[in-house]
């Protein structure tokens, strides 16, 4: 059993940073993929970066360039480093894991977070 435990998030302005982190509790050293996700209100829940176990990373195109995900080196903690915050990017967070997923932009994940708010102001 994994258990996803998010911090992070927050409000800010458009233009500023925020960083979401993402601890995985249990047997977590042998997911296949990472990934972070976000829900606006009144809008389908969307990937927005994923990253596999060989580290390579995928990005929703909205995010390339401004968004950043890594582990640390025991792959224990996920992170979201997002920079150039736009209004549009507000909405609920959520990172999840899977042992089984092929592709990592797939939204199939097992494990999910708890959600993390981020609101950005114009």
């Amino acid at each position: 059993q994994v258990h996803l435990v998010q911090s992070g998030g927050g409000s800010v302005q458009a233009g500023g940073s925020l960083r979401l982190s993402c601890q995985a509790f249990g047997y977590f050293n042998v997911m296949s993929c990472m990934g972070w996700f976000r829900q606006a209100p009144g809008k389908e829940r969307e990937g927005i970066a994923a990253i596999d176990n060989d580290g390579t990373t995928s990005y929703l195109d909205s995010v390339k360039g401004r968004f950043t995900i890594s582990q640390n080196n025991a792959k224990s903690t996920l992170y979201l480093q997002m920079a150039s915050l736009k209004p549009e990017d507000t909405a609920m967070y959520y990172c999840a894991a899977d042992r089984t997923l092929r592709i990592c932009s797939d939204p199939y994940y097992n494990y999910w977070g708890q959600g993390t708010q981020v609101t950005v102001s114009s």
